[in-house]
């Protein structure tokens, strides 16, 4: 059986913010019935506000998560039009990509990477998440500048829901050069996250800040001589990308 996690997973990887959310929900309803007016007003309303981003991101959460096409994969096929022979996944803590890619395509050798390091990847939510959710045991460890598989491996480097958990830009940098060195000529880097855009912004308020812009991947496919190939949006929240490498 193939782990695919649903709502219930991310408010267990992010409870503490779920605690916070509800905390500053309640203090500003208690609050509400001792200030004045306007004061009054302006408490209610931040009550309000924070019952109103827990609900719509977890609604959002459920939506991408357990309703839509994203774990089908079938959203792959304009990205790679051919199925890879040999490919790479490359995790931060939670890999969820590599079986169900490994069903997908049977016949492709598969090198799995895990960069988790628990002295850079403080965020809880990483560290709550591989509690749950144990890194296949075939998984190499790795590092943004070390990826340990040959120049030229992949016909495909997957990074799902993986790069944004490096926080300084240049380990990102230095992560999309390996991969570009991973694939061979005319290959592609299958690139999927949450973009901190309007629609993002809109229904995860403060928390899409965990996420990066657009610009951001596409000025470090740049940065490692990677050129945009294919674009696909899932479930309106969700963004992937593709990017080739050129010939040697």
């Amino acid at each position: 059986m193939i782990r695919r996690s649903g709502v219930r997973d991310v408010i267990a990887y992010n409870w503490p913010r779920y605690a916070a959310g509800l905390a500053t929900a309640a203090a500003c309803a208690v609050l509400a019935r001792r200030l004045p007016y306007p004061l009054r007003t302006i408490a209610r309303a931040g009550s309000a506000t924070a019952i109103g981003l827990l609900a719509s991101a977890t609604a959002a959460s459920w939506f991408v998560y357990d309703r839509s096409e994203l774990y089908d994969y079938d959203w792959l096929d304009p990205l790679l039009p051919q199925a890879p022979s040999t490919h790479l996944v490359v995790a931060t803590g939670l890999d969820e990509a590599s079986a169900a890619l490994a069903v997908r395509w049977p016949a492709s050798r598969q090198t799995t990477v895990d960069l988790y390091d628990p002295a850079v990847m403080t965020e809880g939510s990483v560290r709550r998440a591989r509690r749950r959710v144990p890194q296949p045991p075939q998984a190499l460890p790795g590092r943004p500048d070390a990826l340990p598989v040959p120049s030229g491996l992949a016909d495909a480097v997957f990074l799902v829901f993986a790069a944004h958990e490096l926080r300084r830009a240049g380990d990102r940098e230095r992560l999309f050069g390996e991969c570009a060195r991973a694939l061979r000529p005319g290959g592609r880097l299958v690139l999927v996250e949450h973009l901190r855009d309007g629609p993002n912004t809109a229904v995860f308020g403060p928390g899409a800040w965990h996420f990066l812009p657009r610009s951001e991947w596409l000025r470090l496919a740049a940065h490692a001589g990677l050129r945009p190939t294919a674009e696909r949006r899932i479930a309106a929240l969700v963004t992937a990308f593709a990017f080739t490498r050129g010939a040697a």
